[in-house]
C-alpha cells in the first residue's frame, strides 16, 4: 500500500480558511493523476483541487462543507491499488456531475477522460458527452478548447442532475427556504458594511451623451472584430475616460492608510462583473497602458471565467479604482458604494434616448447618467465633481483620449 495524501491548496496570505464544496468521488473508487476530486471556496476564488496521482480513493478526511485552511488532509489515496477496485465503466464523477449520463456504448476511446467544469458544462450545452471527446489536457483531461472544438451529436443533451435544493418549511402555508450564504457572497456583504462604517461616501451625478462613442463604435465595430477577435463595447471607452480624469486629479485614484494618503502612481482599475457566486472585481492592471482592443478582450475573458468560477486571487487582489456597470441589466440610476481601500468608484447606467436642450432646440439624444461616489474624507467636492467632467467630456469627444487632452 503506497498512500498519498490530498491537501488543501496553498492560499493566499489574505485568506485564512476556505469551505469545501462536493466530492466528485466516493471511497473506494478509482482515480486519475489531475482528475479534480473536489473545488474549495474561498471568499474570492473558487479553487480546484486535483488528485495527486492515480490510484484508488481509500479515505475521506474532510466532509463537504468542512471549513479548511491551507495543507490540511482532505483525502487519502491508495497509489499502489489497481483500477479495477472502482467498477470500470463507470463515467468519471467529475464528467457526471456538470455533463450528461453517458451511454454505455460511450466506455470506448474517452471514457476515462475527465472534463474541466468549464469543458464540462460546454459539452453539456452542444450535447456532446465527455466519453465521445478526445482529451489533450495532461493525463488525457478534456480542456475548454477541446470541448469548443467538438462535434454535436444527433442525440439530445440531457438535462442535468439538479442541485438538491436546502430543506425548504412552511409557515402558515407559505413555504420559506433558509440557505446559508456562500463564503463569497458574506464576504461581500462584510466589506460593503465595512465600506459604509468607515467611509464618508458621498455621490456626484451627471449625464453624459453617448452619440460620439456610439458612432465611433457603429463605424468600426466590424473591423475591430475581424481584426481584434473581440467586440467593440462601451466599457473601454469608460476605462480609458476614468484614467484620463484619474490623471488630472490623482486623490481620485489614491487611498487612505491609517491618517496617511497613498497617492498610487499607476492605475489598476477594478471591473465589477457578475458570477454564479456573487459579484467579483478583477482588475485591469495599469490600464493606462492598455489599448481600447486589450482593455476588451480583458473584459470578455474576466466574464467568462468569472462565470466559470477559474479567476485567481491574484486577478481581484488590489485595485487602484472601480467601474461598476449597473446598465447592463438596466439600471437607470444608483450610488455605488467604494471598494476599500480605495476611494472612488464610478458607476455607470442604460443609455437611453432623452429630450436635451442644445442650441436653444429641444432635440433627442441617447443620454447616460454616471455616479461618481468618493469618500470625502480625502476627496473635496471639486475634485470630485471636476473628475466627474472629466470623464464626460471624455466620453463626449472621444478623440480627446487619443490626443491625451
Amino acid at each position: 500500500m503506497a498512500i498519498t495524501e490530498v491537501l488543501v491548496p496553498q492560499l493566499s496570505e489574505s485568506v485564512s480558511e476556505a469551505t469545501l464544496l462536493e466530492w466528485k468521488k466516493k471511497p473506494g473508487e478509482a482515480v486519475q493523476a489531475d482528475e479534480i476530486l473536489i473545488e474549495v471556496e474561498t471568499d474570492k476564488v473558487v479553487l480546484e483541487v486535483p488528485a495527486p496521482a492515480s490510484g484508488v480513493l481509500t479515505e475521506i478526511v474532510k466532509a463537504d462543507g468542512s471549513t479548511v485552511t491551507s495543507g490540511e488532509i482532505l483525502a487519502r489515496i491508495d497509489s499502489a491499488a489497481t483500477a479495477s477496485v472502482a467498477p470500470a465503466a463507470e463515467a468519471p464523477a467529475a464528467a457526471v456531475a456538470e455533463a450528461p449520463a453517458a451511454a454505455p456504448a460511450a466506455a470506448t476511446k474517452g471514457a476515462s477522460a475527465v472534463a474541466s467544469p468549464a469543458a464540462a458544462k460546454i459539452l453539456s450545452e452542444k450535447g456532446v458527452e465527455a466519453g465521445n471527446v478526445e482529451g489533450t489536457g495532461r493525463g488525457g483531461r478534456i480542456t475548454k478548447a477541446d470541448a469548443l472544438a467538438a462535434n454535436a451529436t444527433a442525440a439530445p443533451a440531457a438535462t442535468p442532475a439538479a442541485v438538491a435544493p436546502a430543506p425548504a418549511f412552511s409557515l402558515d402555508g407559505r413555504p420559506e427556504q433558509r440557505v446559508p450564504m456562500s463564503r463569497l457572497r458574506a464576504r461581500v456583504a462584510e466589506r460593503l458594511l465595512q465600506s459604509q462604517a468607515e467611509n464618508a461616501i458621498l455621490t456626484t451625478f451627471n449625464e453624459v451623451n453617448m452619440q460620439a462613442v456610439m458612432d465611433l463604435r457603429k463605424k468600426y465595430r466590424d473591423h475591430f472584430e475581424k481584426e481584434h477577435g473581440v467586440k467593440l463595447g462601451f466599457m473601454a471607452f469608460f476605462v480609458k475616460a476614468a484614467v484620463a480624469a484619474l490623471k488630472k486629479y490623482p486623490v481620485l485614484n489614491a487611498s487612505v492608510d491609517g491618517k496617511d494618503i497613498i497617492y498610487h502612481g499607476y492605475f489598476d482599475i477594478g471591473v465589477a462583473v457578475g458570477s454564479p457566486r456573487g459579484l467579483v472585481v478583477p482588475i485591469l492592471r495599469n490600464a493606462d497602458q492598455l489599448s481600447i482592443a486589450e482593455i476588451e478582450q480583458q473584459i470578455a475573458d474576466f466574464g467568462t471565467r468569472a462565470r466559470d468560477g477559474k479567476l485567481t486571487l491574484e486577478e481581484m487582489t488590489g485595485g487602484t479604482f472601480s467601474i461598476s456597470n449597473g446598465g447592463v441589466f438596466g439600471s437607470m440610476l444608483s450610488t455605488p458604494i467604494i471598494n476599500p481601500p480605495q476611494s472612488a468608484i464610478l458607476g455607470i447606467h442604460a443609455t437611453k434616448e432623452r429630450p436635451v436642450v442644445e442650441n436653444g432646440q429641444i432635440v433627442i439624444r441617447p443620454m447616460n447618467y454616471l455616479a461618481m461616489s468618493y469618500d470625502h474624507r480625502i476627496i473635496d467636492g471639486r475634485e470630485a465633481v471636476l473628475g466627474l467632467v472629466a470623464m464626460k467630456e471624455a466620453l463626449e469627444d472621444p478623440q480627446r483620449l487619443l490626443l491625451n487632452l
